[in-house]
């Protein structure tokens, strides 16, 4: 893949002429920042840094990552709900890790009190990377699920119009047609709304608690402005703002300046420095409240390094997912190889294996945002100094993930345009929302690429080292669509099926198709509800319509080789190769389907 593009970039003069289109196109659909000069006021802002072109994504990667997602959300929901389990999960990491430690605490506080809050939202990122270190085809590998803070799903949701522009000035509008509707800023603020209503009370605010120095505002923005579109009112503050007029009434109600909040929805407070003493005492005000906190503190101990390695162990999933055998194959899958640094002859070898093998490893403390792992020889100075001591139990050990760079370009403002070998990051955004005991929403929101040169071993978008970025798959893939056509029907933010589309009956395709009949491994799909469904047989057809004319081909059916069926869901599928696409039954005129 790392010669992609170069037939469509012969010289630097398209070169230069490409990034200036990028850059205004950015500027135009709101790839925005604030700049690090003024990052409080958007008086100044600039474009924020993404890529020049989209990076090719393996397809059936790209599926396998969106097709576990309701799964991941599943599991960090049921870890969040088993304080035994967190409770072992953290043991040693507490004892040397001060900041997981006072979450832990605010935990067992807010639990021993008793919980007053009855409806939990959880939005997450499941982070992976394209392993090309074995022999045979890349794997899907889980770098990480973020459950606090998961940030540019808003600026996502407008970085494929910007490449969509870009390879049309390249002449290549055909390109710029397969790249995937995004919009993962609806789909974070409709699991928002849906807690927000569940809450109870129309009067009542959503609350962005926001950091202090707020370069990243746009991306912020576009998920409020969802909210305000649903006529939702939607506040803005700080910890220090809910440490001063923060307050709570006999049931619990969170009140800011006189306003009930419904939500709390956190753009902060995952790393350290994100707190001082009043600020803590900020935290345990909004966790004890009766208020929709995302994440609440046992969701965002769901997160930490120290929970996604014990994950990794024999019979854990099998006991927070009981019964859920396909679910729990599809989430090992992802895992990279995963070693607990605990005290005791476990943690002694894996700590001088990676000391031997640095290279094969990362070194992974207990942090959030980006910039905190460690790398080759970094990492073995580091384990050689604690590798006696206790402190090695805040960290984890990862197999180092080997993807295979591209070439691209790597836009950021005042910076000299050269090429550049990458790697990407893939993120799927998932939404939850629990009423009670009863799951009311699970779904997957949209997607993030990020990309960054291979000289850069750590880091993300805010933290200056990676770039905003848009999957181009090979061929056609997940283009599902919901409505009466293709053409007219409204496609849902994620790019998957509108999990309120509805099912119509499929009737045989009729006289004008010659079809042969191929059956293909079945596959996970999301069907009506939000729910995934295993398919038990997914039959894909290859041919050509015998209808000639152009009026007389099923409008999407046109430009296509071959049509599927899937036998035991009330669906129309097209199939090219190995790549789906899922469309509604669509009325028939005679004896074809009409377009």
């Amino acid at each position: 893949m790392a010669g992609l593009w170069d037939a469509a970039l012969r010289g630097e003069a398209a070169v230069r002429r490409a990034a200036l289109a990028a850059v205004d196109a950015a500027l135009l659909e709101g790839v925005l920042m604030r700049t690090e000069a003024e990052p409080n006021t958007s008086d100044v802002v600039s474009y924020a840094p993404f890529t020049l072109l989209p990076s090719a994504v393996p397809s059936a990667l790209f599926r396998q990552a969106y097709a576990v997602q309701q799964d991941f959300n599943l599991l960090v929901d049921a870890i969040s709900q088993d304080g035994e389990f967190l409770e072992r999960a953290l043991a040693s990491t507490i004892k040397v890790d001060d900041f997981t430690a006072r979450l832990f605490r605010i935990h067992l506080q807010v639990l021993e009190e008793g919980l007053a809050q009855s409806v939990f939202l959880g939005i997450n990122r499941s982070d992976y990377m394209f392993d090309c270190g074995a022999p045979g085809a890349p794997a899907l590998k889980q770098i990480e699920i973020n459950t606090i803070a998961a940030s540019f799903g808003g600026l996502a949701s407008r970085t494929a119009a910007v490449h969509g522009r870009v390879l049309k000035e390249l002449g290549m509008a055909e390109e710029a047609s397969r790249l995937l509707p995004n919009n993962p800023s609806e789909g974070l603020a409709s699991g928002i709304a849906k807690a927000w209503e569940l809450y109870g009370s129309r009067s009542a605010v959503v609350m962005f608690l926001v950091e202090e120095v707020q370069r990243n505002i746009f991306d912020q923005r576009c998920v409020e402005n969802e909210l305000w579109n649903r006529n939702i009112r939607v506040i803005r503050k700080r910890f220090r703002d809910v440490f001063e007029k923060g307050s709570l009434d006999e049931a619990r109600r969170l009140y800011m300046d006189g306003q009930e909040v419904a939500v709390v929805y956190y753009r902060e407070g995952y790393v350290p420095k994100n707190y001082d003493q009043q600020n803590w005492e900020a935290r345990l005000l909004l966790e004890r409240s009766r208020a929709v906190k995302c994440p609440d503190i046992a969701t965002q101990l769901a997160g930490t390094k120290k929970v996604q390695q014990e994950l990794s162990r024999p019979g854990t999933l099998e006991k927070l997912l009981p019964g859920r055998t396909e679910a729990i194959a599809r989430i090992r899958a992802t895992f990279a190889g995963l070693y607990s640094l605990d005290m005791g002859e476990e943690g002694d070898k894996i700590a001088a294996t990676a000391i031997a093998n640095p290279d094969q490893f990362v070194l992974k403390p207990q942090r959030e945002g980006g910039g905190n792992n460690l790398y080759g020889e970094e990492l073995r100075q580091v384990l050689e100094k604690i590798k006696d001591s206790p402190e090695r139990t805040s960290y984890i050990l990862m197999d180092k993930i080997q993807p295979q760079p591209t070439r691209n370009y790597l836009l950021r403002a005042h910076s000299p345009l050269k090429a550049s070998e990458c790697i990407s990051e893939l993120g799927i955004f998932g939404v939850y929302v629990r009423q009670g005991k009863e799951l009311v929403m699970n779904e997957a929101a949209g997607h993030l690429l990020r990309t960054k040169a291979v000289e850069h071993a750590d880091g993300g978008v805010a933290a200056g080292v990676a770039v905003l970025d848009t999957p181009y798959l090979p061929t056609p893939s997940l283009g599902f669509t919901v409505g009466p056509s293709p053409v007219a029907g409204r496609i849902s933010p994620s790019g998957l099926p509108d999990s309120m589309g509805t099912a119509r009956a499929l009737q045989p395709p009729g006289s004008c198709c010659s079809l042969q009949h191929t059956p293909l491994p079945p596959r996970p799909f999301l069907s009506r509800g939000g729910a995934l469904v295993k398919q038990p047989e997914l039959c894909c057809f290859s041919g050509t319509c015998k209808a000639t004319a152009p009026e007389e081909r099923p409008r999407w059916l046109r430009g296509h080789p071959a049509i599927g069926v899937l036998p035991s869901v009330t669906n129309l599928a097209l199939c090219s190769g190995s790549v789906l696409w899922l469309i509604p039954q669509l009325p028939r005129r005679g004896s074809c389907w009409g377009g």
